[in-house]
């Protein structure tokens, strides 16, 4: 009898045994799946603008973040607007930087996308060494965008304008140069190529109610299927913002080296203050949008909530 209690002591203590070493192998194979997600690469495709904006990307592309993060990011540079948004509508990129008036346009036509981060950007209105304040001005700008709706922001109040629409920057920066235009609208750092060839930054916009008029907007699609890759997209731009924060060279030395821009406007680049990824407030949007109903003659009907992914900078 007491060799059959010594008995059931044994193998009870062998099925305990057992059964936590079980439990142990599957813990570990639960910590190894999730380490392996973790660890698995994700990829992006996202259109980027010559313009200060791109910083933070560039940079933590630059530098590595994004690869440490486990992000493969796909960033293209367009010199053209029109070939950015032709590319995001037709599924070849996740992403793109645009500014808000050509957003809420496309929005209100029915291509819809939404809003992940604002951006910084920089823009300038230039002059030449004649330029005086008196008499009837000619404003080249470009007539459904940013710059129409910063010029009656920060121009239009303070001068008496004649807009005159240009849509290319280059010709806008030559008639300029030529005497043809008295104020030209640019984006920095073109408008530092300008004030290197001796051109005035009359006015210079870095912020505009807290925010500028841009953002990185993501299709349905992408936000969908792609989260963890915009997840870690952002940590990385976050990471890159705090970096430019401490020393504002790391900004102008890769905006340089990425757009193949002359070293000596280095100095002259008017930058922002750059933020962590954030989206522009409700308020913030409804100025954008009555902006756009008075200059365009129509009726917005979009809803904020509509427009916002809130998700990735709420975390």
């Amino acid at each position: 009898m007491k060799n059959f209690k010594l008995s059931v002591s044994f193998i009870f203590l062998l099925v305990l045994l057992t059964a936590c070493s079980m439990g142990k192998d599957a813990s570990n194979e639960a910590s190894e799946g999730l380490n392996s997600k973790e660890e698995q690469t994700v990829e992006l495709s996202i259109g980027l603008m010559p313009a200060v904006d791109a910083a933070p990307i560039l940079l933590a592309e630059k530098e590595g973040y994004y690869d440490s993060l486990g992000l493969d990011l796909n960033a293209t540079i367009y010199t053209n607007g029109n070939n950015r948004q032709s590319a995001l509508q037709t599924n070849e990129l996740d992403g793109a930087m645009t500014d808000l008036i050509a957003f809420i346009n496309t929005q209100q036509n029915g291509f819809e996308t939404k809003i992940v981060t604002s951006t910084d950007g920089s823009f300038a209105f230039l002059v030449d060494d004649k330029f005086e304040k008196e008499g009837k001005k000619q404003l080249g700008i470009m007539e459904v965008s940013v710059s129409n709706y910063l010029a009656d922001n920060y121009i239009s109040s303070n001068y008496d304008v004649k807009k005159v629409y240009i849509p290319e920057i280059p010709a806008r920066l030559e008639m300029l140069k030529t005497g043809q235009l008295d104020i030209g609208f640019f984006p920095e750092p073109i408008a530092s190529k300008g004030e290197l060839a001796g051109l005035t930054k009359l006015v210079s916009v870095t912020d505009d109610d807290g925010y500028m008029p841009e953002a990185m907007v993501f299709t349905p699609q992408a936000i969908k299927e792609k989260r963890e890759a915009i997840k870690r997209f952002i940590t990385g731009y976050n990471q890159a913002v705090d970096a430019i924060n401490q020393d504002d060279t790391l900004a102008r030395e890769v905006l340089i080296e990425t757009i193949n821009l002359d070293p000596e406007i280095q100095d002259f680049i008017t930058l922002p203050t750059y933020h962590h990824a954030r989206v522009p407030n409700n308020a913030y949007i409804n100025k954008i949008i009555n902006w756009i109903e008075n200059a365009q003659g129509i009726k917005i009907d979009l809803e904020y909530e509509d427009m916002i992914a809130e998700e990735f900078t709420n975390s």
